[in-house]
């Protein structure tokens, strides 16, 4: 099973981290070239382009003056770590062991705009740049024109390489939406997450879904689940799998 996740916007470079290991992220070529054309854009028309404060602008505007590949170690922090988004206080990657961050790296992929598609331990340097950034670049008229199949392809590769059956959809349609479906070469499972409203329903609250799929994700990570079947006896948060609502495609987990 190949796990997606989106990245996040809050990013942590500063707390301790005990794993020395750090990869290249595959794309890095695409990356760099994304860069180049971000390095020409003015803070204003970043706050523009990204819509965000002039205060943010003129940080992004300096990360990307200040890009350059090969990236230097000591301005790289590995991703599952550097991000910090609420799928990442539910992923907590600093409590994997070492064992299961080797799985992780082979069965975990984050979506990325500027990366593409990263493995836990890959080096990045802090960023800002969301997958549906209408950035035209030479390759077309924003992010998606840009990666094209190459994320696919690249996740078409890790399938193989781990023998695994099933994509786990963990990230936004934002995210996901730069995944070319038709390349891919998997059945696609994306779980939904529900809590029960004071009116008694269920619904899907942002904020505790996306906590949700970080901790579905550690989850298959320490059980090294493989199948559907496995994926149903998912617990974490409080949350209990439902047939009645369930499809194959979409298993719903509710909590309350």
């Amino acid at each position: 099973m190949l796990i997606l996740l989106s990245p996040s916007k809050r990013l942590d470079y500063d707390s301790p981290v005990t794993v020395n290991t750090k990869t290249t992220p595959e794309l890095i070529d695409s990356s760099t070239e994304l860069a180049d054309e971000l390095r020409e854009l003015t803070p204003k028309q970043i706050a523009s382009l990204m819509g965000i404060s002039d205060e943010l602008a003129t940080l992004n505007h300096q990360r990307f003056q200040d890009w350059t590949a090969p990236m230097p170690d000591d301005a790289t922090r590995q991703a599952a770590f550097a991000f910090k988004g609420d799928v990442y206080l539910g992923l907590e990657a600093e409590t994997l062991t070492a064992k299961q961050l080797e799985y992780a790296q082979e069965h975990l992929r984050i979506l990325s705009g500027l990366y593409g598609v990263l493995r836990p331990l890959d080096g990045i340097l802090p960023y800002r740049l969301e997958m549906g950034t209408s950035l035209k670049n030479a390759r077309g008229k924003d992010l998606y024109q840009f990666w094209g199949t190459s994320i696919a392809e690249s996740l078409n590769h890790q399938l193989e390489q781990t023998g695994s059956k099933f994509i786990l959809n963990c990230a936004s349609n934002e995210y996901f939406k730069a995944v070319d479906k038709k390349t891919i070469s998997a059945e696609i499972i994306s779980p939904v997450f529900k809590d029960k409203s004071k009116n008694g329903d269920y619904r899907v609250i942002t904020v505790y879904a996306k906590k949700a799929r970080g901790t579905m994700a550690a989850w298959v990570i320490r059980k090294k689940a493989k199948t559907l079947k496995k994926l149903q006896q998912f617990d974490g948060d409080g949350y209990r799998y439902d047939e009645a609502s369930s499809t194959a495609a979409k298993p719903v987990f509710l909590r309350g």
